[in-house]
């Protein structure tokens, strides 16, 4: 007796139900870089490469992702730490930042310069844990002892994120 599934339309589903919600709820452009989180799970399956050109593809896709966040960055931060970090692709799956050191070490291979692209590689994601740890800080600073307030971690976090871009260019 074979029970059919429908995991894939049921996921579907829901995750378009949850966001087509929370744009509703927040009648904001919050959730405007995310993309199929179907798409990004199965691509990140640990026994598969991406190979270059995916690779390439995902990380252009990454800076406009992140362009779009820095463009939005007061309406997006409103929405709080947490949506800064889906951009990040540190919440979720949904944004093409999800994966990315998966996406650098494929590019890695293919680098004229192997050392410089390490080096920048590096910068970048120091930039990119900072502003995730910022943004993540957010979330509790209201019920801290610290003198951080969730706007100036935001800020705080920002920046980051533009050194970020800095770098994913020199990439």
């Amino acid at each position: 007796h074979v029970v059919p599934t429908c995991t894939s339309s049921r996921r579907n589903f829901l995750s378009a139900a949850v966001f087509t919600t929370a744009s509703v709820a927040t009648g904001s452009i919050a959730n405007a870089a995310v993309v199929n989180a179907d798409v990004n799970t199965a691509m990140f399956q640990s026994d598969k490469t991406l190979g270059v050109d995916l690779a390439k593809e995902r990380f252009l896709g990454a800076i406009a992702d992140i362009d779009y966040l820095l463009d939005n960055y007061a309406e997006i931060s409103q929405g709080g730490g947490d949506n800064v970090r889906r951009y990040l692709g540190t919440v979720g799956v949904t944004s093409r930042m999800y994966g990315m050191r998966k996406v650098l070490k494929e590019l890695r291979e293919e680098a004229d310069d192997v050392i410089e692209f390490t080096e920048t590689s590096n910068d970048f994601e120091a930039y990119w844990n900072q502003a995730e740890g910022a943004a993540y800080q957010s979330l509790f600073a209201e019920h801290s002892s610290a003198k951080s307030t969730p706007e100036s971690l935001l800020k705080l976090a920002k920046k980051d994120v533009q050194s970020m871009r800095k770098y994913m260019g020199d990439l």
